[in-house]
């Protein structure tokens, strides 16, 4: 039966072929967010489904949980193949390419018999599109370079999206050998890696047919590309291949250094053990001479007999970690159980689905002290960003929280919008009285690399922005990040004390592992922001925590890992050397021409 990710596929589906087809915004609009809903709904919705409480689900109306429920009653949806036999179903895929909406698309399938990314691409090469209305040769350009970036995309997958096909499967087989003790996610994955491409699931185990045997016949197996005694390959339904492997339990830890990876690691990790006297693979690290096994059952016993220390996996990619690990020089890196607070979160005065009351109680079970509500500022109005008047009011209404004394503390901030040329959207008087705040692009995404960094440079020069939210605008697997010359906007922010966060949406994960590394070299602060929008923003602190682990970030690197005082202080030594180090609009000038 459909699980909560199939059924999110098919509304989003419907979704998609629904604006194709020109319905109206609303309709497939409300299918995209029944999609997002059921795609994050705790429970299995076809349980739900079942017992006719469909609607339980937000966002799932009358006409939705029909025909939830009728696929799982049935096994189909008319109203879904009907959908399909209007709109070519490879005709939707092409709105995963930026710059296509579906107007164009409508023309390009007119016009040029356009249905697939194949024929999009036939055309890209034959030059037919730049002849079309309202089209040009600039536009085919542009779409030359989007459709090769989907191609590089599409090889791989979020982490969000790996994390929970992985984890279904883990929990799968959990239940199936409740006995089982040793079975966990490896690869890529397992580092933390922010897209993934197969999944590695490693089991030690006696008795391995019966795990193959329930791993290929688990719900959500679309192919079996191969089964064998101790190993399978599947396809998932989420069109992920899963690879499991079963080794003795008493082999478990050196199967899981192997496949975890990376490669690049593994080789340095066997040349150190050659020079030992020692080989090392899936199966135990022992004598060369004699093949006597010196450890097999646990990573700590390998790194140990090879004179290292245990190696987080985050770290294991061969940037300095053996070095570091030599020298007893690894970081104590930063954990969830670190952040204190939060300075990245939206009500529903703008775009967030939470009230103020609703966040910050939301905020206090999730361990933050303080948390900063940081609705959009006017420049975004298609996410009902607040005004000056607004903005004064909800500092009331977070006065009147902190009156009573609760915790979290809530500071007064806000997400404001860069616009274009750097400046921002709210006026000196009404900045002047946030706590904090946050600036952040939402449009002009495309501006070239010297404009785009002359904008954020400009923008973390301003004495009053507090932190550089979502730096370089990426959504993995969707939008690639937009052109920018991050070491020179890093060198500002420097330079003005500026924080620029690590987002922690699987979407984003926004400065990446690499950036955030060279933020921590540069010693700019990097708070690490869930940058919440609804009940299960805070479920993202792991992925954000993961990155940091990943650029190798201590508690000290990180902002929010400091008390109420603390950040207190932070805000005002950084404003108090703002102020005197106001970069001159023509030095903002020369920085963006080095990045020409």
């Amino acid at each position: 039966m459909p699980s909560n990710l199939e059924l999110a596929a098919l509304f989003r589906e419907i979704a998609n072929l629904l604006e194709i087809k020109g319905e109206v915004v609303y309709k497939y609009l409300a299918y995209r967010e029944a999609a997002r809903q059921i795609e994050n709904y705790p429970h299995g919705v076809e349980a739900l489904a079942r017992a006719g409480r469909t609607r339980e689900v937000p966002g799932v109306g009358d006409a939705i949980a029909r025909k939830i429920e009728e696929l799982v009653a049935t096994g189909r949806m008319e109203f879904l193949e009907r959908t399909r036999a209007e709109v070519p179903t490879t005709l939707a895929d092409l709105l995963q390419i930026p710059g296509l909406g579906a107007k164009k698309i409508q023309t390009l399938h007119r016009s040029l018999g356009v249905s697939s990314m194949d024929d999009l691409r036939a055309a890209l090469a034959a030059g037919q599109i730049r002849a079309l209305p309202g089209m040009g040769a600039r536009t085919e350009e542009r779409l030359a370079v989007e459709v090769e970036r989907w191609r590089e995309r599409g090889r791989r997958i979020p982490i969000g999206a790996a994390r929970a096909v992985a984890d279904d499967a883990v929990a799968h087989l959990r239940s199936a050998f409740p006995d089982l003790t040793a079975i966990e996610a490896a690869g890529s994955l397992r580092r933390w890696r922010d897209t993934i491409g197969d999944i590695d699931i490693v089991v030690g185990a006696a008795d391995a047919p019966p795990l193959i045997a329930a791993f290929i016949a688990m719900p959500g197996v679309r192919d079996v590309l191969g089964a064998g005694d101790t190993r399978a390959s599947i396809v998932s339904t989420a069109s992920v291949q899963i690879d499991l492997r079963v080794v003795p339990r008493q082999a478990f830890g050196a199967a899981m250094q192997y496949f975890t990876g990376s490669k690049a690691h593994n080789v340095r990790l066997r040349a150190l053990a050659q020079r030992m006297g020692l080989t090392l693979n899936e199966y135990a690290l022992s004598e060369e001479a004699t093949g006597r096994v010196v450890a097999s059952a646990t990573e700590e016993e390998i790194y140990a007999a090879l004179g290292l220390p245990w190696i987080p996996p985050e770290l294991r990619e061969d940037l300095g970690e053996f070095e570091a690990g030599q020298a007893g020089t690894l970081p104590r890196l930063i954990e969830a159980a670190d952040l204190i607070g939060e300075l990245h979160a939206h009500t529903d005065w703008s775009d967030g689905h939470l009230t103020l009351e609703g966040v910050a109680h939301l905020a206090a079970t999730h361990g933050r002290r303080y948390l900063a509500i940081t609705d959009h500022s006017i420049g975004l109005a298609m996410a009902r960003g607040l005004d000056a008047d607004r903005a004064r009011a909800q500092w009331e209404q977070i006065d009147a929280w902190n009156a009573r004394g609760e915790p979290p503390w809530l500071l007064k901030g806000v997400e404001l919008e860069i616009l274009a040329d750097g400046t921002l959207d709210l006026d000196p008087e009404t900045l002047a009285g946030f706590d904090i705040v946050v600036a952040s692009v939402h449009s002009m995404l495309r501006q070239d690399r010297g404009e785009m960094t002359s904008r954020l440079v400009r923008a973390v020069s301003h004495p009053r922005v507090d932190v550089l939210g979502h730096a370089t605008g990426r959504i993995l697997g969707r939008r690639d990040a937009y052109e920018v010359d991050m070491e020179a906007v890093l060198a500002v922010a420097a330079a003005h004390g500026v924080a620029v966060e690590i987002n922690a949406s699987p979407d984003r994960l926004d400065l990446d592992d690499a950036l955030a590394r060279q933020a921590r070299a540069m010693r700019v602060q990097v708070p690490i922001n869930c940058d919440v929008h609804r009940p299960e923003g805070f479920d993202d602190t792991r992925f954000g925590v993961m990155t940091g682990r990943r650029a190798w970030l201590s508690p000290e690197d990180v902002l929010n890992t400091r008390d109420l005082a603390g950040i207190r202080d932070w805000l005002m030594d950084r404003r108090r050397r703002a102020q005197t180090l106001a970069t001159p609009r023509s030095a903002i000038g020369e920085i963006a021409e080095t990045a020409l």
